[in-house]
């Protein structure tokens, strides 16, 4: 007999959200509450899950994940588990998070182990706050398994230490993915001497750069972005703040990227030890092995 496969849907305009509503509405089965487990996914390596994500990941009937859960994990999901993507990416229609929040509910309804599966930590701007919020407000129980989140993981991976005896003291995380404006002190973050981490920044590089520099940063300050971060495809581009946006066109640095500012940048150099190509490699054939 052939294994089940993966049933994968891709819920990306509001019709399907409203399919999906009518669907699981019609259902006249009465049903026990199931519950939903929010895991982080990390930064893209397989080998960086948790064994508390890897066995919800085992146990779940179903997975409802984001775009930037790495393929290598997506891989790990049993064949008998269904798969229903949420992901959104910049132009493209996508489910909004009220469908998500909806989706979430009326499938813990059906009596399902729901895994909400988020690249990095689902508390490190992934809405998994927001997500809580409304299950919990449904009566929906509710677990939390953290991830490593980016700026961790991809700082670790291209030698960059967020934080360095006698370099920098702190680190600042930042979102520059907004709905609308803009709202960053950059004045505020120019003063802190601390390692500044900016997520989904790459259409905003140079804005970026210009803040902080107008803010008083030097313009000589050590900057780099890291572009697919823990994976096999992983690039590290090392400049400044007055070079960063220069070196991104001309590498032509694609999402998803992490943007690190701060003197330790500096130390990559001589930290770096993570070889991408190799070891993807010599992963592979370690899971191969366990298969």
């Amino acid at each position: 007999m052939k294994p089940l496969q993966p049933q994968q849907y891709s819920l990306v305009t509001n019709d399907a959200e409203i399919q999906w509503c009518q669907v699981i509405q019609s259902t006249n089965i009465q049903y026990q509450l199931g519950r939903v487990t929010l895991v982080g996914a990390g930064p893209g390596d397989p080998d960086l899950l948790t064994l508390k994500a890897l066995k919800t990941l085992e146990q779940a009937d179903v997975v409802v994940y984001d775009r930037l859960v790495s393929a290598a994990i997506m891989a790990l999901i049993p064949a008998r588990c269904q798969t229903l993507c949420v992901g959104k990416a910049k132009g493209q229609p996508s489910i909004t998070q009220a469908g998500i929040n909806q989706l979430l509910v009326r499938l813990a309804q059906q009596g399902k182990h729901v895994c909400r599966l988020k690249g990095g930590d689902a508390f490190v701007f992934g809405r998994g706050g927001e997500e809580i919020q409304y299950l919990r407000q449904h009566s929906i129980k509710v677990d939390v398994v953290p991830g490593i989140t980016a700026a961790s993981g991809c700082s670790a991976y291209a030698g960059i230490p967020l934080t360095h005896r006698g370099v920098s003291q702190g680190c600042t995380l930042v979102t520059v993915h907004a709905e609308k404006d803009l709202d960053i002190q950059w004045q505020a973050l120019a003063k802190l001497n601390h390692t500044l981490v900016f997520y989904m920044g790459l259409s905003k590089v140079d804005l970026i750069c210009q803040q902080l520099v107008l803010a008083g940063l030097k313009p000589a300050t050590p900057a780099a972005i890291i572009e697919k971060g823990c994976t096999a495809e992983q690039r590290l581009i090392s400049a400044t703040l007055a070079t960063l946006t220069e070196q991104v066109n001309r590498h032509q640095v694609c999402s998803p990227a992490l943007i690190i500012i701060g003197e330790v940048v500096s130390l990559s150099d001589s930290l770096a030890w993570y070889q991408p190509q190799m070891d993807a490699l010599m992963s592979m054939n370690k899971h191969r092995k366990l298969a």
